[in-house]
């Protein structure tokens, strides 16, 4: 359960950014392509993540819980603190390269978070398909509701995600 607050609140940038790029019209089969980028990027980055927090759980210890606990923390933090900033600058179409700039973007969190979850001793599989789904599903969601609705909530959906991620790193900080 965990497990899935954390993907829902990772995966809560790629939606509040697929919200304003949903703006642009784009037609569905493009918005599926853009969900699944998204996705798979979010079961890559996490699971590299995993694989050298493990190693470093090796030679850190008892320290891994309290590191864990505090990069999740400063993800929630910076996810926070972007909502406050002003990013109306151009955006890149979300085609080739623009397309894969942004998915490594909203995917950068996950891995910071597959860092910390395998110096926690997480489950890699269970992990990389809560974060690889819930970005893809949230992507969509973002993208069709763009495309409907216009850009009504955003910034707020970041914001909760970053709260979600302090939360737990808090939790498992006290835990140790």
């Amino acid at each position: 359960m965990t497990i899935g607050f954390m993907a829902f609140a990772l995966s809560m940038d790629a939606f509040s950014l697929s919200i304003g790029m949903g703006l642009a019209k784009l037609r569905y089969r493009h918005i599926a392509t853009i969900g699944m980028t998204v996705g798979g990027l979010h079961v890559l980055m996490p699971l590299i993540g995993i694989f050298l927090g493990k190693l470093l759980s090796q030679y850190i210890g008892l320290f891994a819980f309290v590191i864990g606990g505090g990069v999740l923390v400063f993800i929630g933090l910076q996810m926070i603190v972007s909502t406050f900033q002003d990013n109306s600058g151009p955006v890149l179409s979300p085609t080739g390269w623009g397309l894969l700039l942004f998915s490594i973007s909203v995917s950068l969190d996950s891995f910071s978070a597959g860092l910390s979850l395998g110096m926690l001793g997480a489950k890699t599989w269970v992990t990389i398909v809560s974060f690889g789904w819930m970005s893809a599903v949230l992507t969509w969601l973002g993208l069709i509701i763009g495309r409907k609705m216009g850009n009504f909530i955003g910034g707020y959906s970041e914001w909760l995600g970053g709260a979600i991620l302090i939360a737990f790193g808090v939790k498992i900080i006290i835990a140790a």
